[in-house]
């Protein structure tokens, strides 16, 4: 019994090895057979088409990261709110109608409370 229970983690490492080798094979045959040309213009830093000017470092203001919460937290919001539109009415036939619509309200609730906040806080004013 405890052969076969190493047997089975045998059966894995080989796998595992298999799969590895033909992964490295891969990229061995690949670095073997690719065209290796380097030049200047392909070192360059390539931006949409536009020549780059400065220097690579820009520093983003907090703002930015602010608004894409709050992005996400209503993304999310409506990732909620869809399925439990669709399903209120199952909701409502099985008596739990009520007690669904409180649960939902107090969830928007806590995103708006949320949302008051970043407001009392300025947050959302942009200068």
């Amino acid at each position: 019994m405890l052969e076969q229970y190493f047997g089975d983690y045998i059966t894995v490492a080989v796998f595992l090895a298999t799969g590895g080798l033909l992964v490295g094979a891969g990229l061995l045959v690949a670095g073997l057979i690719r065209p290796n040309k380097p030049s200047k213009t392909k070192s360059e830093i390539y931006e949409c088409g536009i020549v780059p000017v400065g220097d690579g470092w820009s520093q983003t203001h907090i703002r930015y990261y602010i608004f894409a919460l709050l992005f996400l937290i209503f993304d999310v919001e409506a990732i909620f709110i869809f399925p439990w539109a669709l399903q209120l009415e199952t909701f409502a036939a099985n008596g739990q109608g009520l007690f669904v619509l409180v649960v939902m309200f107090l969830f928007i609730g806590t995103l708006l409370e949320g949302l008051l906040y970043a407001i009392r806080k300025g947050v959302l004013k942009w200068e």
